[in-house]
């Protein structure tokens, strides 16, 4: 019995269908993932939110009205106004801003540091991996809040910066910055010790590439997967520690408009004006639920045991 020629045709492209790359597949299976790709667009709206906070913002985020001082929700006023009179919405908008700013370049710096420690201490192995990873060990036996504080208050005493603005922004950042890459710089080690072995790795090193080389060529490129995943879990902690570390008085402080500032100055009247910690702690709340719902998303997208399910 023959086949029809429409049959064939089917046949055919089933047969000679091109195959995806490992970042289609993902890219597919993240595409399925509602929570993930809403966390997503969740994510870009804060962001562009962030970026355009002038011309988003009803008010400055300074002006003040006098007699207008903790006033409820209103229609002028979304959310009510502080202590001062100004309008908490437009300051949780600059507050965006200034937390994700924070969040976002503290994860980043993280990664480089990570990344580098973690490529050379997997890649060259031996006494130098086992010299790298104890001190690794050592900063993971410290509790991360009191080595943030720690690294925050050897900072401030340093007095690198004469602007008290500019020393408690840099100072936030560069705590989150040197404790947040320790994980990270593990993570990667474990990632260089498993691509290492593989075959086209061994093929470059039989060719006679340039160490570097083969690490910034094929090592890196192939454990950008799980590097991905964990940034997108880095991110949500850092706001949650630099909200925190401005709750307490440690991280940053007014004039600056983080959720965290927000947070504390709300504390001082919650029993009374509660919309003054309620709505900066929604913010932070709902930033971080999508990060979470995102970074799962992506490890399950990622993963290759989930390749066809």
């Amino acid at each position: 019995m023959t086949m029809s020629n429409s049959a064939k045709s089917e046949a055919l492209e089933v047969q000679y269908k091109p195959s995806r790359s490992l970042w289609e597949d993902a890219f597919i299976r993240l595409k399925k993932n509602k929570a993930a790709v809403l966390s997503a667009y969740f994510i870009l709206f804060i962001c562009i939110v962030a970026i355009f906070a002038e011309n988003i913002s009803p008010y400055p985020f300074d002006e003040q009205y006098m007699d207008k001082i903790l006033q409820e929700p209103s229609m002028k006023h979304w959310l009510g106004t502080d202590a001062l009179g100004r309008d908490l919405f437009s300051r949780i908008i600059y507050g965006a801003r200034m937390s994700m700013a924070v969040a976002i370049y503290t994860s980043l710096i993280s990664l480089a540091i990570g990344a580098i420690y973690g490529a050379v201490s997997g890649w060259v192995g031996g006494r130098v991996d086992s010299f790298m990873m104890r001190i690794v060990d050592i900063l993971y036996s410290i509790p991360t809040m009191v080595l943030l504080i720690l690294v925050k208050v050897i900072f401030d005493a340093v007095q690198l910066f004469d602007d008290p603005e500019r020393k408690a922004y840099f100072g936030i950042v560069l705590a989150l910055s040197l404790v947040g890459w320790v994980t990270l710089a593990r993570v990667v080690r474990g990632q260089v010790l498993q691509v290492k072995q593989m075959t086209y790795v061994e093929a470059a090193r039989a060719l006679g590439a340039n160490p570097f080389w083969i690490v910034v060529k094929h090592v890196m490129p192939n454990i950008l997967g799980p590097i991905i995943v964990l940034l997108t879990f880095q991110i949500p902690s850092n706001i949650l520690f630099e909200s925190f570390l401005s709750f307490i008085g440690l991280g940053l402080q007014p004039p600056f408009s983080s959720w965290g500032v927000l947070a504390s100055s709300g504390w001082q009247t919650m029993r009374s004006f509660p919309h003054l910690i309620i709505y900066p702690s929604f913010a932070i709340f709902l930033t971080m639920l999508a990060f979470n719902f995102l970074g799962d998303g992506l490890r399950d997208a990622l993963d290759p045991q989930m390749k066809g399910r």
